[in-house]
């Protein structure tokens, strides 16, 4: 009841052909054909062109970003020194309390 059904294992039916055996050919060398000059092709759109306006607003959301990822730094870094001084305290006034029992 306990012990797992193994599958067996289907055996393969009809015919087995043997593979194709590819006979190697010789390579001629031929004259290159001369490559065709690249032309360019026609726009299919104007060119984006960035006026004054498109300019300030691409610096200005640059600057945003930057400012509002140099506050979530510093606000990160905070958190992390403070939790360090914390944990800091916290083991220095359990080495006191510990030691001060110790000595009565």
């Amino acid at each position: 009841m306990f012990r797992p059904k193994l599958p067996t294992m289907p055996q393969p039916t009809g015919t087995v052909t043997p593979p194709v055996v590819v006979e190697p050919t010789a390579i001629l060398p031929t004259t290159p054909a001369p490559l065709p000059t690249p032309t360019a092709p026609a726009p299919s759109r104007p060119a984006v062109q960035l006026t004054g306006t498109a300019l300030a607003l691409v610096g200005g959301g640059t600057a945003v970003v930057l400012v509002v990822g140099a506050v979530l730094v510093s606000m990160l870094l905070a958190v992390a020194v403070t939790a360090t001084s914390v944990a800091v305290c916290a083991v220095v006034l359990r080495s006191l309390l510990t030691s001060e029992s110790k000595r009565r």
